[in-house]
C-alpha cells in the first residue's frame, strides 16, 4: 500500500475493553506510518481487559498506553477527524452512533466477545488468542486493499467483504 497520508481509523465496542484494543493495538503496528488507530466504546467499562494485554504482548503487539473510553471523545471539534470507523461488536453495530465529522467510511467487523467466555484461565485465553486472530486477518485484509485509488462505494463492499470473513459473529446482509 502506498499513500502520501496517514489515515485515522476508530474501532468501535460496547465496552471498550477487549476486542477494540486489540484492534487499534494490531493496526498500530502493522499500519505504522499510513495508519493511527484508536478505540472507544458506547458504554466503557474504565478499564482495559488483562487477557487482551497479556494476548497482545504474547504476538509481540504494544501493550501500553491503552484506556477504556467513550467514543464521545471522537465526536467533539478538535479530535482527530476519522477516515474509517469499524464496529468489532454486535451490540455497538446497533447503537446510535454520535455525528461523525467527515463522514466517515464504516464497516461492521463483529467477532465474538472473548471477555465474556467462561471457564479455565486456558479456556479464556484461547478465546483471546482467536479474537486477535480473526481481528488480525481483518486488518492484514485492510492494508491490503489500494485505498487511494479505489473509489468510496468499492472501498464499502470491500470493507462489508473483510467484515464477514473466518469468525464474523453474525453474517451480514448482501447490499443490494
Amino acid at each position: 500500500m502506498t499513500t502520501d497520508r496517514i489515515y485515522n481509523v476508530l474501532f468501535l465496542c460496547t465496552g471498550n475493553s477487549a476486542r477494540s484494543i486489540l484492534a487499534e493495538s494490531i493496526l498500530n503496528a502493522e499500519g505504522k506510518g499510513w495508519f493511527k488507530a484508536y478505540s472507544a466504546g458506547s458504554q466503557p467499562k474504565g478499564e482495559v481487559n488483562l487477557l487482551a494485554l497479556k494476548e497482545l504482548a504474547l504476538l509481540g503487539y504494544p501493550t501500553e498506553g491503552f484506556r477504556s473510553k467513550s467514543w464521545d471523545e471522537f465526536a467533539v471539534p478538535g479530535a482527530p477527524e476519522m477516515d474509517f470507523i469499524f464496529t468489532v461488536c454486535d451490540s455497538a453495530a446497533g447503537e446510535a452512533c454520535p455525528v461523525w465529522i467527515g463522514h466517515p467510511v464504516t464497516a461492521h467487523w463483529g467477532i465474538e466477545d472473548p471477555a465474556a467466555v467462561e471457564g479455565s484461565e486456558l479456556e479464556k485465553g484461547r478465546a483471546f488468542a482467536q479474537a486477535a486472530r480473526f481481528l488480525k486477518n481483518r486488518i492484514m485484509a485492510f492494508l491490503s486493499l489500494p485505498i487511494a485509488s479505489i473509489d468510496k462505494l468499492a472501498l464499502e463492499s470491500h470493507l462489508r467483504q473483510i467484515g464477514m470473513m473466518d469468525g464474523a459473529s453474525v453474517i451480514q446482509p448482501k447490499a443490494s
